[in-house]
């Protein structure tokens, strides 16, 4: 039995590991942190020309029509090189509200754009209590003549202040049923974002406040019931893949300067202690690389455990990459707490991941609850 990737996602990843390390070294994260916006649109544009951004979108709206699973080979890349901007956002989570709820008019309207990176999108989830279950979600869409009028606030929404669209989910009737999700035009009145400040300064999240914003009934997605579950899915995953490849990186940088570092006239590397910290850290990474590989797989063939795959990889991946950030930054001793070095990146990209989409007590609760216990 083949438990790796295919020829064609190896090629894949290889391209991406050589695209980015030239195209997105340290050097250009920072500019790009050091912006207000933190979009990197030269960047984007790159990507776009390889299709990246249209990895997931189907061939029939100008995507490549590749699996969720491409896709995360692809953001593990993204996470080892800490690539700024809203790419696993619009073209991952995004384009995967689309997919799975769009109706054919709006997925017709909204897909080719978004292939071809003319537009970006972003999902707005959480609220004041920044948390995923359907009962926290107050924002209202109340009926009014042929549409809805939308009414509250959103958080922690990524790149919010610049998407062309986003996707909400609002309550629309009480109870757990009750929930739609509405595709809001960037622009629209009523409609402000604000960006917040944020320990990951490679990402923008916003504030986004719906003041009487009105929406025409095709602006609701198709099939909203049940969509919530299905983007907890995709998201945790997208993140998965992000905090895998930044475990990755974080690792290969406290390896590096290990043995170059010298104390008691020789490298810090030879020294037991962190051999076997690093060993630690390996042994915990590859096992988790299997859960996020299942995990998009069984997005792709749509196997009934689908949910339950996707928890399981984002708990063990969240933790997975904060040891491995605090411990690397530990094996760098006093350098690894300056600004100048590197390293911070990925040690705060690791606090942002942790939370994002489902942090790990999160999903190990909705991995007990799935599987009965």
């Amino acid at each position: 039995m083949d438990f790796g990737l295919s020829e064609e996602q190896e090629q894949l990843k290889a391209g991406a590991r050589d695209f980015l390390s030239n195209e997105c070294p340290s050097s250009v994260v920072r500019k790009v942190m050091a912006e207000e916006s933190g979009l990197a649109p030269d960047l984007y544009k790159k990507i776009a020309e390889l299709g990246w951004t249209g990895m997931i979108i189907p061939e029939e709206f100008g995507g490549l029509g590749l699996g969720m699973l491409d896709l995360a080979i692809l953001l593990e890349e993204c996470g080892y090189a800490a690539m700024p901007g809203p790419f696993p956002f619009s073209s991952g989570i995004a384009a995967s509200a689309l997919k799975l709820g769009g109706s054919p008019d709006q997925c017709r309207r909204w897909l080719p754009e978004l292939a071809s990176g003319r537009l970006t999108g972003t999902v707005a989830i959480v609220e004041e209590a920044d948390s995923l279950d359907p009962a926290d979600i107050a924002l209202s869409a109340v009926r009014e003549g042929n549409g809805f009028v939308l009414n509250g606030t959103k958080m922690f929404v990524p790149y919010a202040h610049a998407a062309d669209f986003i996707v909400v989910a609002a309550r629309s009737t009480p109870g757990p049923e009750g929930l739609d999700f509405f595709i809001v035009e960037g622009g629209a009145n009523g409609l402000s974002a604000r960006i917040l400040r944020n320990v990951d300064q490679t990402r923008r999240v916003c504030e986004v406040k719906f003041d009487g914003v009105k929406v025409p009934q095709e602006a609701r997605l198709a099939k909203s019931a049940g969509l919530l579950d299905k983007l907890i899915d995709a998201g945790a995953v997208v993140m998965a893949a992000d905090c895998l490849g930044g475990s990755e990186r974080a690792l290969e940088m406290a390896v590096e300067y290990s043995k170059v570092r010298e104390q008691f006239g020789r490298p810090i590397g030879s020294f037991q202690a962190l051999q076997h910290l690093a060993a630690e850290l390996i042994a915990a990474i590859e096992p988790a690389r299997s859960l996020l590989w299942y995990a998009a797989y069984a997005q792709d063939a749509g196997l009934e455990d689908v949910s339950r795959a996707a928890s399981m990889a984002k708990a063990r991946l969240s933790a997975v990459y904060s040891r491995t950030a605090d411990q690397s930054v530990l094996m760098h001793g006093g350098i690894g707490f300056t600004w100048e070095h590197d390293i911070h990146l990925w040690f705060k990209r690791a606090r942002f991941d942790d939370p994002f989409f489902g942090d790990p007590v999160f999903h190990r609760e909705r991995v007990a609850t799935l599987s009965g216990y």
